[in-house]
């Protein structure tokens, strides 16, 4: 790329010519693009919430978004512009879930809350989105108008839209990905109707040690995001899986076998027996800890270690645009308004958003007082949020100029912000020991600045990227504005939601089924500095494998580290999906001859499917998860049927006890006989409390029918790998079919 300064005069000083000009009057920001956007704003953003709290990534809704508008205004005879607020309103969604799914779980993986706060939840997610929007409408005129920022996603969205006005929107191709994983799903997920078995499990006995053999999850999600990211990203992530399951997991057993030599015949034993379930999550009858719970308890401190320095790498990296774009943000606060401004110049007016930025700056003070009731540690959290609010969000933009969204290092800015205000907790006194009251306000307060700014930079980079394919296509500044706040609050009231129904009926926040990276290490990191107890040995053997990887010029050590931490059939579910995606490619290029234009075309077809096959399986997970909720489960297991009749058993015992699982524990414990009972031996209010909720949704539990023996197939899983493979290659290039067809002509005015 040429540099900014070898760029003709003549170009740089060459008046822009949006798509529909600055004199034309069309319908903008209208109740049915607003309506729709909202809609797309809750259903990206669940699905994503999802979708990052098994894989800890979310991707972008740009373009689904962009279809999804042009398809469903063209039959209300919807114009471009409209099409542009809905998309605008919509995307907000994924940038906001990411804030939600990569901090929020946080508050329950430390134990600060027991079950999710939904109010408190909300609120940080309001205030972060909100701010988010504020603070980048102040920088907005200078990013658009800087001619040496590639906006890479928002030109190619930009022509996406501008293709679909002959009427080529690309809508159905997402939605019948979208059918086709939702029935996947459904056949798949352990709530549905699980005739598909999603992996095999085996485990190859060696001398001392063993190897686990994990074949990739059948996952429509997992393959699309793979096939998003491409195979030299999915590569690397698949690397630092390989890493941690086939090269240290091995080396650890065979550790612990040669300490302790009834450890090794336990693990022979169990090898020659074929007992998959006992080697992976263990047996407590026979002592063993299970592969699963030694990988918890070390290699992923380890990933943890790696991540932190992977994240400070990533940022140095980028030094320059980070630097670039702070001064970028601070030179931009003495912008000029102008006396007669175009339509497409206009902005929400400059001294009314300097008003609600404090105004949100204010309700987080308050907010941060009501998390850790210190007057003293609110101010501080809020100097730095505020500080580091608006540097990321500068930051953010500039990042996605440069790089497009999909790569916006949103949890690197967040771990950088969480260490900056643990760190200063501890130097003013705050932390204690795991459980103090110093140590929850300090990780409640900690927690909260990250949420926010996790929130900030996610939208901020959003808000810019969608705010200038809006610029190319002729829309209204204020207006994009306006309904970018919409979104965000829309989606901040209903985020947390389907995040609290997944954790409660979905497996669980930390489980292999939503193992939430991204927010594990953000508890680990605010728990362990305020607490003084973090496992550093662990972190600081991460952090040098990860210094070793940056010496040799290893791509992305902040990759590798999330592939040592996802569980390893996810991590190779990605992989495929980028070996997918690789295939294409060399297809293309054979058919092509190397035509830039042509493979652009298919990458786009392919894109739409990808974002479709997410979006389906997350809908599905979500409302099976609902399902759940309503205690109904389709087919059971005959081991289920004991649990649930165990558990009826069990809510007999307490049955003349009243109240909720808090009223109850007490009472219990107040209760001598009761106390005595085997059930309730050695247990504290809060594990009694635990049990109880458990058992009293599980006595409640509906069974439609008994699980036929012949479910779970493997041959299944196996299958629908390959034919998503083949779906996904011959869809992709059939956008070859017919290409060449042009743009209609610009509007030129008018109603």
């Amino acid at each position: 790329m040429s540099a900014p300064d070898e760029t003709p005069k003549a170009s740089e000083q060459q008046e822009f010519k949006p798509y529909v000009p600055a004199e034309a009057n069309l319908k903008e920001l209208t109740f049915k693009a607003v309506f729709l956007g909202v809609i797309m704003a809750v259903v990206l953003g669940a699905a994503n919430a999802y979708l990052g709290l098994k894989a800890g990534m979310t991707v972008a809704a740009t373009f689904p978004a962009a279809v999804i508008a042009m398809a469903v205004l063209r039959a209300f005879k919807g114009n471009i512009l409209e099409e542009n607020i809905a998309r605008t309103t919509g995307a907000v969604g994924e940038a906001l879930a990411a804030g939600a799914i990569f901090t929020i779980p946080a508050f329950i993986i430390t134990g600060v809350w027991e079950e999710f706060d939904y109010l408190t939840s909300t609120a940080l997610l309001l205030v972060g989105g909100v701010l988010g929007v504020l603070l980048v409408i102040l920088l907005r005129r200078t990013f658009m108008e800087d001619k040496s920022l590639p906006f890479p996603e928002s030109q190619a969205c930009t022509e996406i839209v501008k293709a679909g006005q002959s009427g080529a929107s690309g809508a159905g191709t997402v939605f019948v990905a979208m059918g086709i994983a939702a029935v996947i799903e459904f056949f798949k997920n352990a709530s549905g109707v699980a005739v598909i078995k999603e992996n095999l499990a085996r485990v190859f006995g060696m001398g001392k040690t063993a190897f686990p053999v994990i074949t990739p999850t059948a996952s429509p999600a997992f393959l699309g995001v793979g096939f998003i990211i491409g195979p030299r990203l999915s590569a690397i992530t698949a690397a630092g899986g390989v890493f941690g399951w086939l090269f240290l997991a091995p080396i650890l057993l065979f550790v612990y076998s040669l300490a302790d030599s009834a450890f090794g015949d336990k693990l022979v034993a169990l090898v020659a027996a074929g007992n998959t379930d006992a080697l992976f999550g263990g047996d407590e009858a026979l002592g063993f800890p299970g592969l699963k719970g030694l990988y918890n308890g070390s290699i992923k401190f380890i990933a943890i270690g790696a991540m932190i320095v992977g994240a400070f790498f990533t940022l140095f990296k980028m030094r320059k645009s980070l630097i670039a774009g702070i001064g970028r943000s601070v030179r931009s606060l003495g912008g000029k308004g102008s006396g007669e401004e175009k339509r497409t110049d206009k902005d929400l007016n400059f001294k009314s958003v300097i008003i609600a930025v404090a105004v949100m700056l204010l309700a987080m003070l308050g907010l941060y007082y009501y998390l850790c009731e210190s007057v003293g540690v609110s101010v501080v959290t809020m100097v730095v949020m505020a500080i580091a609010g608006f540097l990321f969000a500068a930051v953010a933009g500039y990042l996605v100029s440069i790089i497009g969204s999909s790569s916006n290092p949103i949890s690197g800015l967040t771990l950088s912000t969480l260490l900056i205000a643990a760190g200063l907790l501890v130097m003013l006194g705050m932390g204690g020991e795991t459980g103090s009251e110093g140590w929850r306000a300090g990780v409640l307060a900690v927690l909260g600045v990250a949420t926010v700014i996790c929130c900030v930079a996610g939208v901020a980079g959003d808000m810019i990227q969608d705010w200038k394919v809006g610029h190319n296509l002729g829309g209204t500044p204020w207006r994009m504005e306006v309904s970018g706040l919409i979104g965000v609050v829309a989606a901040a009231f209903v985020l947390v939601l389907p995040i609290m129904l997944l954790h409660k009926f979905g497996g669980g926040i930390g489980s292999d089924a939503l193992p939430a990276p991204q927010a594990g290490l953000m508890a680990t990191m605010s728990s362990g500095i305020l607490s003084g107890q973090m496992a550093w040995e662990l972190i600081i053997i991460g952090m040098f494998f990860a210094l070793a990887l940056i010496l040799i010029q290893s791509p992305s050590p902040m990759l590798i580290a999330v592939g040592m931490y996802l569980p390893f059939p996810t991590v190779m579910a990605i992989f495929t999906g980028g070996l997918i995606k690789w295939l294409l490619d060399t297809l293309v290029k054979r058919r092509t001859k190397g035509d830039a234009k042509a493979g652009e075309v298919v990458e786009n077809r392919g894109l739409l499917v990808a974002s479709g096959l997410v979006a389906g399986e997350a809908l599905v997970g979500i409302l099976l998860a609902a399902v759940v909720a309503l205690n109904v489960k389709f087919f059971c297991t005959e081991n289920f049927q004991a649990e649930v009749a165990g558990a009826q058993a069990f809510m007999k015992q307490i049955e003349r006890v009243e109240g909720s699982p808090d009223e109850r524990a007490r009472a219990i414990l107040a209760d001598p006989t009761l106390r005595s009972l085997k059930s309730f031996a050695g247990q504290d209010e809060k594990q009694l409390k635990g049990m109880i909720g458990k058992q009293e949704s599980l006595a409640a539990t509906r069974c439609l029918g008994d699980e036929p023996s012949w479910f779970h197939q493997a041959w299944a899983g196996f299958l629908v790998i390959a034919l998503l493979a083949l779906y996904m290659i011959l869809t992709s290039l059939r956008a070859l079919v017919g290409r060449g067809a042009t743009a209609p002509p610009r509007p030129e005015g008018g109603a």
